[in-house]
């Protein structure tokens, strides 16, 4: 209970509450970016929380691929025949890999969690930016107020549980040599992925489920004692190369086998007293490039051409 009390950063939140309130009271259309642990943005339109999102929860398009909802390549081949959008939800209709309702159930899913996760986190500073068009929207907008009560809502049920968690801090591992008995299809994905090294976020990504509701049954399946939470987190496993022969140190080659420096004399070389003279025609280059010399001359030309006798 104290850590889940503490998970709420007071100040922050009154941050955050300050200037959602305000956007709400000037119906301010655009985007407020929230600084922080994890951070996000909130899309607002005429003063409704029209999109969220945030690093700390899995976006609309993670909810619908991870979960199976609709395949990579179904997505890919949409999202191409759009011209690259991010949410190309009229394509996903009309080829009928989702239905209209589902979408909007999934875009909610997806404004909440991204409300609780910058809740739940740490909140540094809010700036405002204006005509910045969301990629993902719900159908009707939620109010500021309502919007933040429910993400406290959250928390307040999180820390009721025997066991909460924060969705960014414990990283639990299954607890070894325990019959787990009947699980429903997410305790089972929890407890095959769970390794001592994911958080709730990490594996609501995964698993494509909204981190609060990883949270809250990661939680449960602590005090289940399905899962426990180590001191020290779980090192990662290092393999042997092929070979077999492992990780061998490389040493040194010893002393005598090295060859031995030059000797490097502290005294500098002497400056010359005077610099070389230069002698004209030493370099011979005059003599290569003087045209060849013959017995030819203009006289004997003149003398050859009018017979004359030499």
């Amino acid at each position: 209970m104290a850590g889940m009390r503490y998970s709420l950063d007071r100040v922050g939140y009154d941050l955050l509450a300050h200037a959602l309130h305000r956007c709400g009271r000037e119906e301010f259309s655009g985007q407020l970016r929230v600084a922080g642990v994890p951070g996000g943005t909130f899309h607002l339109r005429a003063g409704l929380v029209v999109g969220a999102e945030s690093p700390g929860a899995p976006g609309p398009e993670t909810l619908l691929l991870r979960s199976g909802r609709v395949s990579g390549e179904q997505w890919a081949e949409v999202v191409r025949e759009s011209g690259g959008a991010r949410w190309p939800a009229t394509g996903l209709i009309a080829r009928g890999h989702a239905g209209a309702a589902q979408l909007r159930v999934v875009c909610v899913m997806a404004l909440h969690d991204a409300a609780f996760a910058i809740v739940a986190g740490r909140v540094h500073g809010c700036e405002r930016v204006a005509g910045a068009e969301p990629f993902a929207t719900v159908a009707v907008g939620e109010t500021c107020v309502r919007l933040l009560q429910d993400a406290t809502r959250r928390l307040a049920a999180l820390a009721t549980l025997p066991h909460p968690l924060r969705p960014d801090r414990e990283r639990p591992t299954p607890v070894p040599g325990v019959d787990p008995g009947p699980l429903s299809p997410l305790q089972r994905a929890l407890l095959d992925q769970a390794d001592g090294r994911s958080t709730a976020r990490d594996l609501a990504f995964r698993t494509g489920r909204g981190v609060y509701t990883v949270t809250v049954e990661m939680a449960r399946m602590l005090a289940d004692g399905l899962l426990e939470c180590p001191e020290a987190p779980v090192p990662i496993p290092v393999r042997p190369p092929p070979d077999g022969q492992g990780v061998r140190q490389r040493k040194p080659a010893p002393a005598a086998s090295r060859a031995a420096a030059p000797p490097v004399s502290a005294v500098p070389p002497a400056a010359p007293d005077e610099l070389p003279r230069r002698r004209p025609g030493a370099s011979g280059i005059a003599e290569a490039l003087a045209p060849e010399r013959t017995g030819a001359s203009w006289k004997g030309f003149f003398r050859l051409r009018n017979g004359a006798p030499k």
